[in-house]
């Protein structure tokens, strides 16, 4: 979409951003790579560069990591851009401030400057773009939105910013940033088609986000993919903190309410960056947000940001994130019937939201399930099947290719009872009203794009 005059809204720019090449929504048919958003940096004049960047990467669990950290930096008063994908409801979401949008001025402005930018790129560097056909490409979606969030971050003088990887790292259009930390939440097997289809090869992908020098903190891994880390990081003298070596969790509390848990700093690493305060005795923390992967997502931001900022009592300032909240991460928008939105879509995250919902609301509930065809279905269909009294599958919305045959099969081998409706609406409206006639609680996970059109139905609170 061209426009002649100035964008007059983020609505605009975002619609324009649309119409380059989007590989969330197709299969990439060229392959990653950096310097392209390496030269459209240069043509900005390096705004990854206005603010220091802690840069978020891993499997599940980025998203939460990134709003814990943007927001406990936001609360200890540095202006923290945000950058996040997918969005739920807004593109916004994706880029601005851990509490609010930026303001619309700042988004049509850096909007403008990206489009002057495109213009140019063609022509500064033709061996990478070309809008007419020649041998260059166009820039894509995602690095469109990536260089945006920087401008506007430039714009709005933000003091810091929190950069979540989209997919991968080492060619990811994020790492052309010089981050503060690198921190790499858990690996599974994700996007196997781009990121290998091993647990090692896609560790390896991540790995790219790891900096010269630069200090790491990782979450619980497995073992081959700790391996890489610890092997890369060694190699560019990157100083690696394994979070289960740092900390122990004694006792993990959910409710719907949010998660409360109890947890101690190992005596080996009590020498660390670690305050004083916290070395003696065991610590009781809660976060608003629900599951119990939430306590290990809190425990690597508070190392990470001891880590770098070990003078600012962090703890204390948990206590006052009472409003925090992530769209569609075990999510409830709904009470009658009860109405969990989830965006989880590989079979660890499937995993991890079962045992949460089964914990809160018990067995026998109601499934609504749609994924896009790269998942693991499969896995995702033996995990969930035996749990629930009905499944509804369906489309997971229009923005990605779906496969509903393929998930017909997984579910039938699984052996669960479904139903299924092709239109998401349709979809939604029957598996609320079997909620709701039975008194049960309604699942809706499987792709971020079902959990948008769901909290689109059910009217987005903001």
């Amino acid at each position: 979409m061209a426009y002649g005059s100035p964008f007059t809204s983020s609505e605009q720019v975002f619609l324009w951003i649309e119409s380059f090449t989007n590989y969330e929504k197709i299969p990439a048919s060229r392959p990653f790579r950096l310097d392209r958003m390496e030269a459209l940096a240069e043509l900005a004049g390096h705004p990854e560069n206005c603010a220091p960047v802690i840069h978020v990467a891993g499997s599940k669990g980025k998203g939460s990591v990134s709003t814990i950290i943007a927001s406990l930096l936001q609360r200890s008063g540095l202006s923290t851009g945000r950058y996040l994908s997918p969005h739920v409801s807004d593109y916004r979401e994706r880029i601005g401030l851990p509490d609010r949008f930026f303001e619309e001025d700042i988004y049509c402005a850096a909007g403008e400057e990206l489009r002057q930018i495109v213009e140019r790129a063609p022509a500064a560097y033709p061996q990478f773009f070309d809008s007419t056909g020649g041998n260059g490409e166009a820039p894509t979606f995602f690095e469109l939105c990536t260089l945006l969030f920087f401008l506007c971050c430039r714009r709005a003088q933000v003091d810091i910013m929190v950069v979540e990887v989209g997919m991968g790292g080492r060619l990811d259009a994020t790492n052309i940033v010089n981050p503060l930390v690198s921190v790499i939440t858990p690996i599974e097997l994700e996007h196997t088609a781009y990121l290998g289809n091993t647990i090692a090869a896609i560790a390896g992908e991540k790995a790219g986000i790891i900096k010269k020098g630069k200090p790491v903190v990782l979450a619980p891994q497995h073992v081959e993919a700790l391996s890489v880390f610890q092997s890369i990081a060694q190699e560019r003298q990157a100083p690696l903190y394994y979070l289960p070596d740092m900390v122990e969790v004694e006792e993990i509390h959910i409710s719907p309410r949010g998660t409360q848990w109890t947890w101690k700093i190992k005596e080996e690493s009590s020498s660390l960056f670690w305050p004083e305060n916290l070395r003696a005795h065991p610590q009781n923390l809660s976060i608003p947000l629900i599951g119990e992967i939430q306590a290990w997502n809190t425990l690597q931001v508070l190392a990470a940001l001891y880590r770098i900022f070990p003078d600012t009592d962090w703890t204390a300032l948990l206590s006052e994130l009472s409003s925090l909240s992530l769209p569609a991460r075990f999510e409830r928008i709904h009470e009658d019937p009860e109405v969990i939105l989830d965006g989880a879509h590989t079979p660890r995250s499937i995993k991890l939201c079962l045992t949460t919902f089964c914990t809160l609301y018990g067995e026998g509930n109601i499934l609504l399930f749609g994924c896009a065809a790269d998942k693991d279905v499969e896995s995702m269909a033996n995990i969930l099947a035996p749990h629930f009294s009905e499944i509804i599958l369906t489309r997971p919305g229009t923005f990605k290719k779906s496969d509903l045959p393929r998930m017909e099969e997984a579910f039938r081998k699984s052996g669960g009872s479904f139903k299924t409706v092709e239109e998401t609406d349709a979809a939604i409206t029957l598996a609320t009203n079997i909620a709701q006639q039975e008194g049960k609680a309604l699942l809706v996970c499987g792709s971020f794009y079902l959990a948008a059109d769901a909290r689109r139905y059910f009217g987005d609170s903001r």
